[in-house]
């Protein structure tokens, strides 16, 4: 169903994820072109907490959700395995979508729901809040104006420590593993900085066999010229998540690249000429600038631009995939070996 810029664009939320309730919805109170009329989860005291927290009416089941008359578009902050499903429903009911990351689990997937959005007149957008922080556009304009010459190559990491025995990220079923939660920022950062004609020059995924998902990878990326994007992820690291560009006279590196809190003061380092200039850069609400982007879409009836750019993300990610050595995840070292190896 349609929306006109004359009223605020009426939202549901599928699922009650810990995202939605702690960066997404509290953005949607402050952006203007909104306004919340329910959320759904599959249990109702569920759907009671979240509908309180954020004044909107509690729904007991997605398909109750889609039925309603008082919606122009729905968020989906599921499981990964079920964002494509729900989508596809979302945007048969005539509802725009904007989704969680990654919006499907393979290309072809994308490439359905691409052609159902686009046949139907509808907006349907992948929830990549990093690449609209103000942090990225910052680093876009130094590439542009040659501040490290002519860029040679990327490294990009979205790593972080193990995740509690018990979350969902750990089953295979729900589309779990590193690549599909972790793996997709660094992808689509060197997306964002080199472009999307990327080729996949080799990847490893390292697999847990008792949970059957992938819980650590690497990829080497090659733009047609030769310039490289080194990415590493995970959940058996340290943190990190960042980047470093690599250019013929300096390097740009970015800390809290993808998850930058509304009031972090990003921190940026260039060097050049043996000389290293750390730059403080404004603090950005990167959901807020999302959900901005989502509603000026569906006001402009622009179903192009944001499917183009969830196609090219899916067709990468695939190609990760299915061209990575896949090895075992050896069992961690002791403190007793580690003492008697070194």
């Amino acid at each position: 169903m349609g929306t006109g810029a004359a009223r605020p664009i009426r939202l549901g939320v599928l699922g009650c994820a810990e995202i939605a309730g702690r960066r997404t919805l509290p953005a949607l109170t402050r952006v203007g072109d909104f306004t919340l009329r329910a959320v759904a989860s599959r249990t109702a005291r569920k759907a009671e907490a979240f509908a309180r927290k954020f004044a909107c009416q509690p729904v007991t089941g997605y398909e109750e959700l889609l039925s309603r008359d008082d919606l122009d578009a729905v968020y989906i902050p599921l499981p990964a395995a079920l964002h494509a499903p729900w989508a596809r429903a979302s945007l048969e009911a005539g509802l725009h979508v904007l989704v969680e990351k990654p919006a499907c689990s393979t290309a072809a997937e994308a490439a359905a729901l691409v052609a159902l959005a686009r046949e139907r007149g509808l907006v349907l957008m992948e929830n990549f809040g990093f690449v609209r922080h103000s942090q990225q556009a910052h680093v876009r304009t130094l590439l542009a104006e040659g501040a490290i010459g002519e860029l040679r190559g990327m490294s990009a990491e979205f790593a972080f420590p193990p995740l509690p025995a018990d979350d969902i990220r750990y089953l295979p079923e729900l589309g779990g593993g590193a690549l599909f939660d972790a793996g997709v920022y660094p992808i689509r950062a060197a997306r964002l900085l080199l472009g999307d004609a990327l080729d996949v020059a080799g990847a490893v995924l390292r697999t847990d066999g008792e949970r059957g998902v992938d819980v650590a990878g690497a990829a080497l990326l090659t733009t047609p010229e030769g310039v490289t994007a080194q990415l590493a992820f995970g959940f058996v690291h340290s943190y990190r998540c960042g980047y470093t560009l690599w250019g013929s006279e300096g390097t740009i590196t970015l800390e809290r690249a993808y998850s930058a809190p509304d009031d972090l003061q990003p921190v940026m380092r260039l060097t050049r000429g043996g000389h290293s200039t750390i730059h403080h850069l404004a603090p950005d609400r990167q959901f807020d600038a999302m959900l901005g982007a989502f509603a000026a879409a569906i006001h402009s009836g622009d179903t192009v631009s944001c499917t183009d750019d969830l196609l090219h993300q899916a067709q990468l990610v695939e190609r990760v995939a299915t061209s990575a050595l896949r090895t075992a995840l050896q069992p961690p070292t002791s403190t007793a070996t580690r003492k008697a190896i070194t």
